[in-house]
């Protein structure tokens, strides 16, 4: 089981991420504000009152890293809201940790530098020294992830001390790196093109004649001429001079991811106070 703890500057967006959280299926959903600023209220998914501290000693009890508690905590106090998702199986850690993400979670990172630089002093090693909880770091942005495997130093209830170790899974998911859309709309262009046209044009033309006239002279006659003249006939024809598809490259890297794991190791002193030998649970007293 793991962990996400995600930061929001306003409710109506941590509301949103919780909302969200319950349609995916992911139930297990904690949400502090500063509905009760003095208090530090925080509050289950199911709506019951957890707790009536202060917003450093609210989140005690999840288990991030003590630099992100400060952060968080100043955060709170600044009238942020901080979400938890508790107990998150494998199958759905990636869908809660998109959901965190789209729904606007503070970059951590980013913020905290702004604090410092107006005086914010944040975590000292020294003041979280005496905690101890297992973490595998940042997920993305503000987003902390854990996972649930807390331990003491202390002997169990049963009279044994459990060995712990961190074991580091690194999965993939897919972002979005920008997008490449080609759209077609038409455009009108003026042109013009000179043609030669002819026309014609008929002309009654009268010339002064002497000679007899005869009976078919005085019969009725008519004659008619018919003028033609070009006029320009446009044709367009619409023709594919050039075609733009959109194509993919899919390029590899490899990246390398560093990180640091934890685990716990037992020394073993007889009575007398002699050292006998660093122990893993399997009892090899050379594995460290």
């Amino acid at each position: 089981m793991r962990s996400l703890s995600a930061l929001f500057d306003s409710k109506a967006e941590a509301d949103r991420a919780v909302a969200a959280l319950e349609a995916a299926g992911v139930a297990d959903v904690v949400l502090t504000g500063n509905d009760n600023a003095s208090t530090g209220g925080t509050q289950d998914y199911s709506g019951e009152a957890r707790t009536d501290r202060g917003f450093f000693e609210s989140i005690g009890d999840f288990f991030f890293p003590e630099e992100d508690r400060y952060a968080y905590a100043e955060g709170l106090d600044r009238g942020g809201y901080l979400v938890t998702v508790r107990n998150i199986p494998e199958h759905q850690y990636e869908t809660a940790l998109d959901i965190l993400d789209s729904e606007g979670a503070v970059d951590l990172d980013a913020r905290e530098a702004e604090w410092r630089s107006e005086g914010w002093t944040g975590y000292s090693a020294t003041a979280g020294a005496a905690d101890m909880d297992t973490t595998t770091g940042a997920a993305t942005g503000g987003i902390s992830t854990t996972r649930e495997a807390s331990y003491d130093a202390d002997l169990n209830a049963d009279g044994k001390i459990d060995v712990v170790e961190e074991r580091l899974t690194v999965a993939k998911r897919q972002t979005e790196g920008g997008r490449v859309r080609v759209r077609s709309y038409v455009v009108e262009t003026p042109i013009e093109h000179d043609v030669e046209l002819r026309s014609e044009r008929v002309h009654v033309e009268r010339r002064a004649v002497d000679r007899p006239a005869d009976s078919a002279d005085f019969q009725e006659r008519s004659i008619e001429a018919r003028e033609y003249a070009e006029a320009p006939v446009v044709h367009k024809e619409a023709r594919v001079v050039e075609e733009i598809g959109l194509n993919k490259d899919v390029e590899s890297h490899v990246e390398t991811v560093r990180d640091t794991v934890r685990k716990t190791e037992v020394e073993i002193e007889d009575e007398r106070g002699q050292v006998i030998g660093d122990r893993d649970v399997n009892g090899d007293p050379n594995r460290r």
